[in-house]
């Protein structure tokens, strides 16, 4: 019993280390250099990708309900993120600082340990994801006074707003007057218009989500966030169970964000 508190110390203590080394806002920033180049690339990519990837692991969680574990098994293990060049340097950093100093070298690790890390960077990408979405709802809620909770839902509002400030600058009276004009009838907004507004929305999401864990990050050190994350991962990895990766709730949150900003505009759009 002694000996398993110490270990627990011990496994504390690294962490904690771990964690103000790379989570910090100066480790952090560090941390995110590694972004400057294909990850510019890679991380909207995996935006993208992440519906395809709940539906892998949804689909893993049901074959292993009804039985098929060798399907589940094999839908589980594959991999459907690019790895950016942030997550290499915090799954290289994870084996360095942390598992090596606990006396388990890369070398002695099995495929499902190796994938578990691979997991816990992925979660760090749904974070991002969803600190996203949290900023597009306060832009939202401070500049336009109404939830826009992603991209969907805030690119008609932009096209609207761009639309009539254009209408009423160019307006035969005066802008005072086109204000007042264009409140009344507002000008009409092509649906290409619409789309160019989302995908340079989108454009800045995805710059946003690449670096958003330099704020994230120092937040989740401060709150015990990480902490808890990996010591998570390091009873996990010690268990060493050849079952699938759970599907952690940061992908089922940054998923449910997308469906709410889906949600939001319908309604906007159905809303006589």
């Amino acid at each position: 019993m002694n000996r398993t508190n110490t270990a627990h110390a011990k496994d504390a203590v690294l962490t904690q280390a771990f964690v103000e080394r790379h989570y910090g806002f100066l480790g952090s920033f560090k941390l995110h250099c590694h972004a400057l180049g294909w990850d510019l690339v890679r991380s909207p990519t995996n935006v993208a990708l992440a519906p395809l990837f709940l539906l892998v692991r949804l689909a893993a969680l049901i074959f292993r309900g009804v039985g098929f574990r060798r399907m589940s098994s094999w839908l589980s293990s594959r991999r459907v993120f690019f790895r950016s060049s942030v997550s290499r340097a915090v799954e290289a950093s994870i084996w360095a600082e942390v598992m090596e100093e606990r006396c388990e070298p890369l070398s002695q690790t099995t495929p499902h340990q190796k994938r578990l890390v691979e997991e816990y960077a992925d979660v760090r990408n749904a974070i991002s994801e969803i600190f996203t979405s949290v900023m597009f709802l306060c832009v939202g809620l401070i500049v336009f006074e109404t939830a826009t909770p992603g991209v969907v839902s805030m690119a008609p509002i932009v096209s609207d707003v761009a639309r009539t400030t254009a209408a009423s600058e160019s307006f035969l009276f005066g802008q005072r007057l086109g204000s007042v004009w264009y409140g009344v009838f507002p000008p009409e907004v092509p649906l290409w218009f619409v789309v160019s507004i989302g995908f340079a929305l989108a454009a800045g999401a995805s710059i946003v989500t690449t670096f958003a864990g330099v704020i994230a990050d120092p937040l989740q050190a401060v709150t015990g966030v990480h902490k808890r994350r990996i010591m998570r991962l390091i009873r996990a990895l010690d268990e060493n169970f050849d079952d699938p990766p759970k599907l952690a709730r940061e992908h089922i949150l940054a998923r449910f964000s997308d469906l709410t900003d889906a949600g939001v505009s319908l309604v906007r759009t159905l809303r006589p």
